[in-house]
């Protein structure tokens, strides 16, 4: 396992120098996940009331309109990758592990992509960490088997359903949500919401 503040980590983002204390401590303050689970909201009311939400508006994202929310819980395998065709800020509300890909190694001739290529990064709480647009990723892992807790800034409307249901064939077999390409696992079970499935090699798990 690496850390973000290694070189390695360069390609796929980069440490933002962020005042992160009171989007952790508002989180810190949440309910707790059900074992086994992991949940998303792509935006959370308490989060959007923070300085720190226009300070990431203004100067991350250029005045863009966008979405402060969260991906908690406890996880362990990979499961899936997914891309957007912007950034996505994730800030640790605990220690946590990220999978990271680049979408540059995707076989689109059949919408695959080899597990081998995965790097596996340490975040510690409090970091923010910016991945770039070609980065492949998805829902962070636990620490010695703790709730994770990840705020997650992405552009507005991301992640939400589409208004539209994509062709299937080429890169559109990949469109899941609103500016949310997904490639994933046949272990993971995402198939049942229609997700393709095109990971090959192991399921990457993390172990405690």
């Amino acid at each position: 396992m690496k850390q973000v503040t290694d070189k390695a980590f360069n390609k796929y983002g980069r440490v933002l120098e962020l005042a992160t204390d009171k989007f952790v401590q508002t989180i810190e303050q949440a309910a707790q996940t059900k074992e086994n689970t992991v949940v998303y909201e792509p935006s959370v009311e308490v989060f959007e009331k923070l300085d720190i939400f226009t300070d990431l508006q203004k100067n991350i994202y250029g005045d863009m309109p966008i979405e402060f929310g969260h991906c908690s819980g406890f996880n362990k395998k990979l499961n899936a990758v997914e891309y957007h065709r912007s950034s996505e800020i994730d800030i640790a509300g605990t220690d946590m592990i990220l999978m990271l890909g680049q979408q540059q190694d995707i076989d689109y001739s059949n919408n695959t992509y080899n597990t081998e290529n995965i790097e596996i990064f340490f975040v510690p709480k409090g970091t923010a960490v910016e991945l770039y647009a070609t980065t492949l990723h998805f829902a962070p892992c636990s620490v010695d088997g703790k709730e994770f807790r990840c705020g997650v800034i992405l552009p507005k409307a991301t992640n939400e359903a589409l208004s539209f249901k994509p062709e299937p064939k080429g890169e559109d077999r990949l469109l899941f949500a609103v500016n949310k390409w997904l490639i994933a696992h046949a272990d993971s079970g995402l198939q049942k919401d229609g997700a393709w499935i095109g990971l090959q090699g192991d399921n990457i798990t993390v172990t405690d």
